[in-house]
């Protein structure tokens, strides 16, 4: 089995609309949080600044930790090829230094990663979001949970 892996994620939330990375897969759409995995002597926070600059191309301002959320890949629908992984993710809410960026252009996009876009809150439940449960989080303001264990 792999070792446990730290992913640092950003919560980027502008005008009533997400942040997010698209991805293409043989399902078709998939939509995920920008951030990766945090280097040996890096701290999470600037992991996630690190991982804006290389995905979104755009530098950000890292807030407060939002979510605390595991994946155990043998628990979810990728078993198939993920049985082994095991990853801790830190969602913190981020914003963009410039905030009327237009152009999303990272230095070191993710594998399958086709484009970034923004989502209207309310339109979340009409994508294929991973973590799924964040999105729901995001469009139901009152809830403050931290940690939400191995989800989907």
């Amino acid at each position: 089995m792999k070792p446990i892996r730290n992913s640092a994620k950003a919560v980027i939330v502008q005008d009533g609309r997400l942040l997010v990375i698209r991805l293409e897969d043989q399902y078709g759409d998939a939509y995920v949080f920008p951030g990766g995995g945090q280097e040996k002597g890096e701290e999470l926070k600037d992991a996630v600044a690190r991982e804006c600059l290389e995905e979104i191309g755009q530098a950000v301002t890292v807030g407060e930790l939002l979510h605390i959320r595991e994946y155990i890949g043998k628990n979810h629908e990728f078993a198939e090829w993920d049985a082994d992984v095991h990853q801790v993710e830190f969602y913190f809410e981020c914003r963009l230094i410039d905030q009327k960026a237009t152009i999303f252009e990272g230095s070191s996009p993710d594998d399958h990663q086709v484009a970034v876009e923004w989502i209207p809150l309310e339109e979340l439940s009409k994508v294929r979001l991973y973590p799924k449960t964040i999105g729901e989080l995001l469009q139901n303001k009152n809830t403050s949970r931290i940690y939400l264990g191995d989800l989907n």
